[in-house]
């Protein structure tokens, strides 16, 4: 999504990762975070993962004062939560929407979920921090599944995409 008209003409939406601080300013600069927002505020499926979980974060832990966000989902999140980019890391996940076995995950300066609100439900958890959660079709990872030749979080979304709007 490069403007607002691909924004509004989209179905469903993904926030890669990166540095979150960033996207939200490249978000703000060219006009994206209201659009975005609207997108989410009528249902339609976003998919967040590592700093677009936080981007979409209604609470960030020791946020920078002027870090322009979404806060379209009921979570806080802590970001860099497992440590610097050299503790990165892959494990296997139980991830509750998908069948056949644990979800590959990968980790990267990940984000955790530290809260979460009455509508949201946990997805995931390693080592007991939340680090996949859904609300509505709005789906947070604090992982990057498009890492791995595991396809089934990313068919999951589809689905959601594929459900008409909550």
């Amino acid at each position: 999504m490069r403007t607002v008209e691909e924004v509004e003409a989209s179905d469903a939406l993904i926030i890669p990762g990166g540095e979150s601080t960033t996207i939200g300013k490249l978000m703000d600069r060219y006009g994206l975070l209201e659009p975005v927002k609207r997108h989410a505020a009528a249902g339609r499926p976003l998919l967040g993962t590592c700093a677009g979980m936080i981007l979409m974060a209604r609470q960030i832990e020791a946020a920078a004062r002027d870090q322009p966000h979404l806060g379209v989902m009921d979570i806080t999140v802590r970001r860099n939560a497992f440590g610097r980019q050299v503790e990165s890391f892959e494990t296997d996940l139980e991830f509750s929407r998908v069948d056949s076995g644990p979800v590959r995950a990968v980790f990267i300066r990940a984000p955790v979920i530290t809260q979460v609100g009455p509508g949201v439900e946990v997805l995931a958890s390693y080592e007991g921090r939340i680090v996949a959660a859904q609300q509505g079709r709005l789906l947070a990872l604090a992982f990057h599944p498009e890492l791995t030749d595991d396809l089934r979080v990313h068919q999951y979304f589809v689905s959601l995409a594929g459900q008409g709007a909550s």
